[in-house]
């Protein structure tokens, strides 16, 4: 089983989201759009479909990225969520319970041997 296929976003905590954003914009050239980031689209994993990776600034007071206290979080993207979700609880990693599936996909977590909380991401079919 593959695991990881790549980054799907990038999120991190901001004491002003939106002043954050506009320096993006302004000093970095990012697209910021209405909903506050940058969609990136690629379609390298996957060729006969679309593919984006988000950046998005969080406010700083956001429970969001709870259990971990790190101002980050990565969002990869996966192949089987639940296949890969029960290998890293097999390999005694911390897992966090809550599984949420909609129409963009089904998500996990993980935490990193430091408390960093990872967001595992399977995109819906054909994206």
């Amino acid at each position: 089983m593959r695991r990881v296929t790549g980054i799907g976003g990038i999120f991190f905590k901001a004491r002003d989201p939106q002043a954050l954003a506009a320096w993006y914009r302004t000093h970095l050239g990012l697209a910021v759009d209405g909903w506050g980031g940058v969609a990136f689209r690629w379609a390298d994993d996957n060729p006969a479909g679309a593919g984006t990776t988000i950046w998005t600034p969080f406010k700083d007071d956001t429970a969001y990225f709870a259990p971990s206290t790190a101002p980050f979080m990565v969002n990869f993207r996966v192949e089987d969520l639940h296949g890969l979700l029960a290998a890293l609880r097999a390999e005694g990693c911390q897992v966090l319970d809550k599984v949420e599936e909609s129409e963009y996909g089904k998500f996990g977590w993980v935490l990193d041997p430091e408390g960093n909380k990872l967001e595992l991401w399977q995109p819906p079919p054909g994206q």
